[in-house]
């Protein structure tokens, strides 16, 4: 019987989401896993996982980094978006293979011929959306001759609804204001085209849910080069009213940077909403969250037109504590180091989901892997014949 090796595996960034994904790395008896981050001394995510290495390291300082990451087969990068393209330049310079979770406004394919040079395959953008959203995009863009248009619809929600804002961090709250404010880049007409955030409001209706409201945000991300589809959209979902608190929020200038005279100190307004936001926001544990998306593929094929749709609901598991948005982001993450660690995928350079998915051979791997965590996307497609 063959014996498989043991792989050391690193996940930088023990959070909401990099904590679920080194608890299922570690229940696998061929990872060793080791936990980074900056500190654990009020941490508690892992503290009854002894198999889980912990260890304390500013990810910002590249020479730290990349000495630490040298005794590792694989890593994850599961840090706040603010640094994220930083933390995913070390982790390439040292030569690692690694899963990149992190949302950061750079365009990962900067790093294209570093991770070339270097030898590493980086997987990016891969969790739920950005992640998922663009795999299953492009599986549905490689089953068809001609694809017309994209789609994407998703948000993560608390499950009880409270006054003001009926809405939690599922994830960093830093980035869930970035989402706010970074301007909406689709593609319509075959263009590129730049909106702000907030903007196009639709109400769409889900069997579980009822009503969402949904607006525009800067999701499509990479899916804007990868793909040739002439019409493309990525919408983030919230319950109707959440839309427009954050637009009187961000009116009123609560969203600035620009710091504002206090006598002996100044404070930017983004940092004041921040303090007051972030407590409320707090997911606490034991809090029932909620992940909803829907993806809509379509265009030509063959004498006809397809529509691929793909849906997704997803709850928190009291089962094992771990929230919805951890479990659907952090899921798909290792499910894809499971990938490379089987060597079913081993090109060198920066790829996003979607060339994975529109090449195809890697769909029942994934899938499977999320249906064993009872991460289920239902799919459906439509087939139209020419008249």
């Amino acid at each position: 019987m063959e014996t498989v090796a043991t792989k050391n595996i690193a996940v930088i960034g023990a959070g909401l989401v990099g904590s679920a994904i080194a608890k299922d790395l570690a229940a696998d008896k061929n990872f060793n896993v080791t936990s980074f981050d900056k500190d654990f001394s009020s941490n508690t995510k892992l503290d009854n996982f002894p198999q889980i290495t912990k260890k304390e390291i500013d990810a910002l300082n590249s020479t730290e980094l990349i000495s630490a990451l040298q005794p590792f087969d694989f890593v994850v990068n599961a840090v706040p978006g603010a640094i994220g393209f930083r933390t995913l330049r070390s982790i390439i310079e040292a030569g690692k293979n690694v899963i990149d979770i992190a949302f950061y406004p750079e365009n990962p394919f900067d790093l294209a011929d570093l991770a070339i040079e270097k030898g590493v395959t980086a997987i990016v953008d891969c969790g739920v959306a950005p992640g998922m959203s663009n795999y299953l995009s492009g599986y549905a863009y490689g089953k068809l001759d001609k694809t017309e248009s994209i789609e994407i619809y998703v948000g993560g929600l608390p499950k009880v609804r409270e006054y003001p804002f009926e809405y939690k961090a599922v994830f960093s709250p830093a980035d869930v204001i970035e989402e706010y404010t970074r301007p909406a880049r689709l593609v319509e007409n075959g263009n590129v085209v730049v909106k702000p955030p907030l903007t196009d409001p639709e109400i769409l209706d889900f069997p579980q849910l009822g009503s969402l409201e949904a607006f525009n945000s800067d999701g499509l991300r990479t899916l804007i080069e990868t793909l040739d589809v002439p019409e493309m959209k990525e919408k983030t979902l919230r319950y109707v009213g959440h839309r427009e608190k954050i637009m009187l929020l961000r009116d009123m200038g609560f969203f600035s940077e620009k710091k504002l005279d206090f006598g002996d100190y100044g404070i930017s307004p983004i940092e004041f909403t921040s303090k007051i936001l972030f407590p409320q926001w707090e997911l606490k544990e034991g809090e029932v969250d909620i992940t909803v998306m829907k993806i809509r593929v379509k265009g030509k094929s063959g004498n006809g037109k397809n529509t691929y749709e793909y849906n997704l609901y997803d709850e928190y598991s009291p089962e094992s504590g771990i929230h919805s948005m951890a479990r659907t982001t952090g899921y798909t993450a290792t499910a894809f180091l499971r990938l490379l660690s089987e060597n079913k995928f081993n090109e060198k350079g920066i790829f996003p989901p979607e060339l994975l998915g529109k090449e195809g051979s890697s769909f029942n791997f994934i899938m499977e892997e999320l249906n064993a965590r009872n991460i289920v996307y239902n799919e459906s497609i439509t087939k139209e014949l020419n008249a």
